[in-house]
């Protein structure tokens, strides 16, 4: 997840606590050392307590997706062995709930099953990855809000946004996917993943990112009691 770190025109550094709410990091600012979870983007505790930071589109996906996309790109080097072995590698496959254990237990889908996690107006909805294998583009509707979740299996990239242009809402299916994705109202062309018009009616319109979080299944419903689960609960 990405947020701005500029709040009311200031500019705010972050460091990790050390902490966990639900297992979820909670951070902490350098400026007034107000604890903020993570997972909300909200600051939980300290002067800015109920403050939110603005979420920043993101996509996680392969270096080479990113640099066919972006081949002028910057990376962030931080030291160390390129390539390296993941040192989560065996917390991902245990089936271990994180370092306190599970809040609300829900059986729903394994412990660490994938999920793209969508909350709108205090709707919350999980995606499973077992599911978006299976459909890679879904057409959904959190609350009020008609939204678009897409996936690439391969590399596992996602995005979710939101399908009303203008005054329309949108209905979409795969075209030459994993790279574009077509509307059925206006035959437009949209890259799936940065939700660009290419090609068609409605070319140079861009649909609008809804924020997303990409988690195990525990951490998800811990935060979410009552979300609805996408190919299990409707």
């Amino acid at each position: 997840m990405v947020y701005a770190r500029e709040i009311n025109g200031k500019e705010y550094t972050f460091g990790v606590s050390g902490k966990l709410i639900r297992n979820v990091l909670v951070m902490y600012d350098r400026q007034t050392e107000s604890y903020w979870s993570q997972l909300l983007g909200e600051a939980v505790e300290g002067e800015m307590i109920g403050t939110k930071l603005e979420f920043l589109p993101s996509w996680m996906m392969t270096w080479s997706e990113w640099k066919e996309k972006y081949p002028d790109t910057l990376a962030l080097d931080k030291g160390g062995r390129r390539g390296a072995r993941d040192v989560y590698d065996s917390y991902y496959r245990s089936g271990s709930a994180g370092v306190v254990g599970e809040t609300f237990s829900d059986d729903r889908l394994y412990t660490k099953e994938f999920v793209i996690g969508v909350e709108l107006n205090d709707k919350a909805v999980a995606y499973p990855f077992s599911v978006l294998n299976d459909e890679p583009v879904i057409n959904d509707s959190v609350g009020s809000h008609d939204i678009l979740v897409v996936f690439d299996v391969n590399s596992v990239a996602s995005a979710v946004f939101d399908r009303r242009v203008a005054d329309q809402v949108l209905t979409f299916e795969p075209a030459d996917f994993p790279a574009t994705i077509v509307d059925n109202e206006t035959g437009t062309v949209w890259d799936a993943f940065t939700g660009e018009a290419v090609a068609g009616p409605l070319t140079g319109n861009q649909l609008v990112r809804v924020k997303s979080t990409t988690s195990f299944w525990f951490g998800w419903k811990d935060f979410h009691p009552d979300t609805v689960v996408y190919g299990i609960d409707d």
